[in-house]
């Protein structure tokens, strides 16, 4: 049993603050320019309870609820519902009609639900997902907008009387079959206090008056769940929210929504700041003001300097605070926080000798030259270390190794699946400092060191390519070839006769078929195969131009780089430039 939960809060939030709003939806579906849909705390708490009552009738305490609905307020209601029933939420994104999405497939047989909470627009999508499994019957499915949400709820389960369990956040699956990440209510409530202590400490750890967090980032992803259905709750602050869709139609409408709420308080991937800058022209801010931004984090994947940099100039023309850019490195299996750079500056930028970095060792390079890599600085919770994978000692500040985190945001490990949770979680530091925790540790599978005091990020281990015998980071080879293409890139490392050759997959508008187009595509070949020759002293074996979408991501927009290594050798890109 917990003491302090989500449903706790939300609880006190609808007693001592019940008229106040929660959560607006803003809809660009049903209007182009947005429906904007309102929940108070009262109304949403009403909601939550008549759906945790109609879930205490037909599953036990401990079972595991799939979300399959839209982004909008049934997800919201299903989530919290789950969580005050005692039910096991599993936030999933809604299948793909027409296709078989493995993902669902996958996390259903894992989770082997006793319910899955839908929506009418969408239940007739998941009937193929919906089935009886081999240790017991099929789930039942709620629809959501079925039930009488408005209803006065008649006694239910106790939020005081939840498990220790709150959810499962199955993972991207970028690099692996996705996994779930058992989350508990203790880890929530001290992710949040984590996260709060860093980005709120000029407040005095609170949120200041008129706070509004505004986010598009899908409820199903572990930055969108946190951000957009806990953090409005724990916080007390209202949240403007709209779907990613809405966003990927219009990029604007991020910058939009950010501007025209009070203090703002914001996060994205990577892709969203290319994206943003792209387009979102002057037009689209006219008579917009981004000064009173507060936050715009940045995390998901390695945050792309020149894109913050980007980003940065772009939007400076309205008023926006280079102090407002906040990179920020997390990862589901710590709740979804570990570190920022706690003070109110703009993000800090460091050079760092990129052979020498290949080769394990962090220096500084002179001038404009080398490896630019942004600093998370250090959290006093929790606490991280750098460690040599093989023998699991700690690393010397500038000496590059795995980044280990320790703390009571730590999840408890993956669902019913004991050699992965101890391989991934159960890890101790050999000889370890006096400063250093004793216990357990989680392995982020995170390459980075410590320099000046402040922690840097270098690559996935597993994505680190192996050319010519040097460790190369993907993410600045794909960094440099994004300022020539401006758009998604994947650096790939494919076996050879006797080594491993270096592939470039880059994804260009088609300009047609004229002569023109080609030398367009040849001049992009050109300057692309220079950058990495002068960037990073490496030559590309072959540069794939390809159509946009043509390279396979992750639900969370992750390049899936294994997929990508598959499709290039069996010759299943469609290739521009051929």
């Amino acid at each position: 049993m917990t003491e302090t939960s989500v449903p706790t809060v939300l609880r006190e939030r609808a007693s001592m603050q019940p008229n106040d709003t929660a959560y607006t939806f803003v809809d660009y579906d049903k209007d182009w320019n947005g429906a904007v849909e309102t929940l108070t705390w009262a109304q949403l708490y009403r909601r939550v309870r008549n759906l945790a009552n109609e879930l205490g009738r037909l599953v036990s305490v401990g079972d595991r609820a799939v979300i399959l609905a839209p982004q909008g307020f049934e997800y919201i209601v299903a989530f919290l519902a789950s969580l005050h029933a005692g039910i096991v939420a599993v936030p999933l994104a809604v299948p793909q009609g027409g296709v078989s999405d493995e993902r669902v497939s996958s996390v259903m047989a894992d989770a082997a639900p006793s319910v899955v909470l839908t929506t009418s627009s969408v239940v007739g999508l998941i009937g193929d997902y919906v089935k009886a499994g081999a240790d017991g019957p099929a789930p039942s499915v709620v629809e959501i907008d079925k039930v009488d949400l408005e209803a006065q709820p008649g006694p239910g389960p106790s939020e005081d009387d939840v498990p220790e369990i709150a959810y499962l956040q199955y993972t991207s699956g970028s690099t692996r079959t996705p996994a779930g990440v058992v989350m508990s209510h203790k880890n929530i409530m001290t992710n949040y206090q984590q996260w709060a202590f860093d980005f709120f400490s000029v407040h005095g750890r609170i949120p200041p008056p008129g706070t509004t967090i505004v986010s598009w980032l899908p409820f199903y992803h572990d930055m969108g769940l946190y951000l957009g259905i806990c953090a409005p709750v724990l916080l007390g602050v209202p949240a403007v929210l709209t779907s990613p869709m809405a966003f990927l139609q219009r990029p604007a409408r991020w910058m939009q929504l950010a501007a025209s709420n009070s203090r703002t308080y914001t996060a994205a991937p990577n892709f969203a700041f290319e994206l943003a800058v792209r387009k979102t022209s002057a037009e689209d801010m006219a008579g917009l003001d981004l000064s009173d931004v507060q936050t715009i984090a940045t995390g998901s994947e390695r945050v792309n300097p020149a894109a913050l940099q980007r980003f940065t100039q772009h939007f400076a023309q309205f008023n926006l605070p280079d102090t407002a850019i906040r990179p920020s490195y997390g990862l589901a299996e710590a709740a979804v926080y570990v570190a920022t750079r706690a003070a109110v500056e703009p993000p800090v930028i460091v050079r760092f000798d990129a052979d020498k970095l290949s080769a394990g060792t962090a220096e500084r390079a002179e001038g404009r030259s080398g490896t630019p890599l942004v600093s998370y600085g250090m959290p006093q919770s929790p606490t991280v270390r750098i460690v040599d994978p093989e023998t699991r000692h700690e690393c010397p500040e500038g000496v590059v190794g795995e980044i280990w985190v320790h703390g009571d945001n730590v999840a408890q490990g993956y669902w019913q699946k004991p050699d992965e949770t101890a391989a991934t979680f159960g890890s101790e530091i050999v000889g370890s400092s006096p400063d250093t925790p004793d216990g357990t540790w989680l392995r982020t599978g995170d390459s980075g060191f410590v320099f000046g005091g402040e922690l840097f990020v270098v690559a996935r281990i597993k994505d680190l390519l192996i050319v010519y015998g040097r460790n190369h980071s993907p993410d600045d080879l794909e960094a440099t070839i994004q300022e020539v293409t401006h758009g998604r890139c994947v650096a790939i490392a494919v076996p050879d006769s006797q080594t491993e050759k270096l592939v470039v997959i880059a994804e260009v508008r088609d300009r047609g078929e004229s002569q023109e187009a080609a030398e367009k595509l040849a001049v992009v070949k050109r300057e692309v195969t220079s950058a990495i020759s002068n960037s990073h002293g490496l030559a590309i074996a072959d540069l794939v131009l390809v159509p946009p979408g043509s390279i396979p991501i992750t639900t969370s927009g992750k390049v899936r780089r294994s997929a990508c290594v598959e499709q290039y050798r069996g010759r299943r890109f469609a290739r521009l430039d051929a």
